[in-house]
């Protein structure tokens, strides 16, 4: 009985490590900055093919910092798209320095239509609409 109760628990605990990493891997992560600069794509390798496009309005931002290249920016605001009006999001993500968003501004985004939470900015070579 007890070695049952330690396979047990080492199951148990085989799927509490990764469990989270194997669902992160799933997902694909939310988004963020492109590596290698500014308000580029955050949905490699083909992740972002049942993504919507939308429009995020810029509500609040996280001060941009002294240092160069890039950095961890707060920001929040609300997205409007085919599927959502004014959904207010909230996030962190990698951003250039010199890209630094501003309280106001029209972002060009992506987002998932079951789940609006999960977005982020549009590729650079996205077509115009």
């Amino acid at each position: 009985m007890v070695e049952f109760a330690m396979i047990l628990l080492l199951v148990g605990a085989l799927v509490l490590i990764a469990g989270p990493w194997i669902r992160k891997r799933a997902a694909g992560g939310a988004a963020g900055g492109r590596p290698g600069g500014g308000l580029g794509g955050g949905f490699g390798g083909g992740r972002g093919a049942n993504m919507a496009p939308g429009t995020l309005l810029v509500t609040g931002v996280s001060p941009r910092p002294d240092e160069v290249g890039e950095q961890f920016v707060t920001i929040s605001g609300v997205i409007n798209g085919p599927t959502v009006n004014e959904h207010v999001v909230y996030q962190r993500m990698i951003v250039d320095v010199d890209q630094w968003p501003t309280i106001g501004q029209l972002i060009d985004v992506v987002y998932s239509p079951k789940n609006p939470d999960k977005w982020g900015f549009a590729p650079l070579d996205a077509p115009a609409q």
